[in-house]
C-alpha cells in the first residue's frame, strides 16, 4: 500500500554500472539502487545517469525498464563504455568494489530537460564517485544550482581512488543533508580535523561545520546516529541474516528521505532506513524486491 501523502520527486545523479559479482552481472551503482528503493516506497525517482552504446548499455537499459524506472533523462554515449564494477565479497558478505575509470557516467551533460526536471525536484540525491571526472562534476553542480529549494542529500559513498578531499568538501557545502557511513566518518574526521570523541558528537560538529540540516551515519549491524536541528538520535541495529551488503546503504538513503520529506520525527527516519537497509541486506545485489509491509514489520514504523 502507497502512503496517500502527496508524491515526491526525487532527482537521482550519478553512476549506473553493473556489478560484476562471482555469481554473475548485476545492474548496480548508488543512484540506480536508490532510485529503485525510492519509487518502491511510492515516491517517483528520475534516475539521471549515462550508458554506453554497447551490450551491456542495452541490457541496462532493459532492466531499468523491469525495474519500473522513468529513463526519460537516461543519457547515451557513442564512445565511451557502460560502467563496471568487478566484485569480491567476503565471508561476512561485505564487497569490495573495483571501479573502472573512464566510462559513460564520467561524462553526463546539463541538458535543459535535466535542468528542467531538477528545478521541479523536492529532492536531489548525489554522491562522490560520480564527481570523479571533471565533466559530470560540471553538470551535478548545474543540476543543484537549478534545483533550487529542493533539498539536496549527500550520499557521500567513497570508493579507492574516485574523490579528492576537494571535491568531498565541495559537495558537503552543497549539501543539506549527509548520509554517511561509520568508516567515512572516520575518514572526515582524520581529513577535517574534526574533535568529536563519539560518533554522535561528530555528527554534531559535521553538521555545525558544514551548515547541515542533517547528518546520519550509519553502522551496519549496530543501527544508526543522526543529528539534526539541536536533535540527537541513536537506533539500534537489527540483526538479520547477511548475504550481501550491496545496496543496504541506498536502501537506508531511500526509507530515511521518504520520510524526512514527509516531516517525520528524525528517530522514525532513522529506524525506517535501518529496516529497509537490513531487509536488502538479506537478498542477492542491490534491487530484490522488499514490500512496505516487510519494512514496516521490521521496524519501520508505518510508511
Amino acid at each position: 500500500m502507497v502512503n496517500c501523502l502527496a508524491v515526491k520527486t526525487v532527482v537521482a545523479f550519478g553512476e549506473t554500472l553493473w556489478d560484476l559479482l562471482p555469481s554473475g552481472p548485476v545492474l548496480g551503482g548508488a543512484p540506480c539502487n536508490f532510485a529503485v528503493r525510492v519509487n518502491s516506497l511510492g515516491d517517483r525517482a528520475l534516475l539521471v545517469t549515462r550508458l554506453g552504446r554497447d551490450e551491456l548499455g542495452t541490457r541496462a537499459f532493459e532492466e531499468m525498464g523491469r525495474l519500473g524506472l522513468d529513463t526519460a533523462l537516461v543519457q547515451w554515449d557513442e564512445r565511451k563504455p557502460t560502467g563496471t564494477v568487478p566484485v569480491r565479497v567476503d565471508a561476512k558478505g561485505v564487497p569490495d568494489f573495483t571501479i573502472v575509470p573512464d566510462v559513460a557516467y564520467d561524462f553526463i551533460e546539463p541538458r535543459p530537460e535535466l535542468l528542467e526536471a531538477a528545478a521541479a525536484a523536492d529532492a536531489v540525491c548525489f554522491g562522490t564517485l560520480v564527481q570523479r571526472s571533471a565533466g559530470s562534476r560540471r553538470a551535478l553542480r548545474k543540476v543543484l544550482e537549478a534545483a533550487g529549494g529542493a533539498l539536496k542529500l549527500l550520499d557521500v559513498n567513497l570508493r579507492k581512488a574516485c574523490c579528492t578531499r576537494e571535491t568531498v568538501e565541495d559537495a558537503l557545502r552543497r549539501a543539506d543533508v549527509v548520509k554517511l557511513n561509520d568508516d567515512e566518518l572516520r575518514w572526515l574526521r582524520r581529513e577535517f580535523g574534526l574533535r568529536g570523541r563519539t560518533e554522535a558528537a561528530l555528527a554534531r560538529e559535521a553538521a555545525g561545520r558544514w551548515g547541515l540540516d542533517g547528518v546520519v551515519v550509519t553502522r551496519g549491524e549496530r543501527g544508526a546516529v543522526a543529528a539534526a536541528g539541536g536533535d540527537t538520535v541513536e537506533v539500534p541495529g537489527i540483526r538479520v541474516e547477511v548475504v550481501d551488503t550491496i545496496g543496504s546503504g541506498d536502501a537506508f538513503s531511500a526509507a530515511f528521505l521518504h520520510l524526512w520529506l514527509e516531516g517525520r520525527p528524525l528517530r522514525e527516519c532513522c529506524e525506517a532506513g535501518n529496516a529497509l537497509g537490513a531487509l536488502v541486506a538479506r537478498t542477492k545485489g542491490a534491487t530484490a524486491p522488499v514490500s512496505l509491509l516487510e519494512i514496516e514489520l521490521l521496524g519501520g514504523r508505518k510508511l
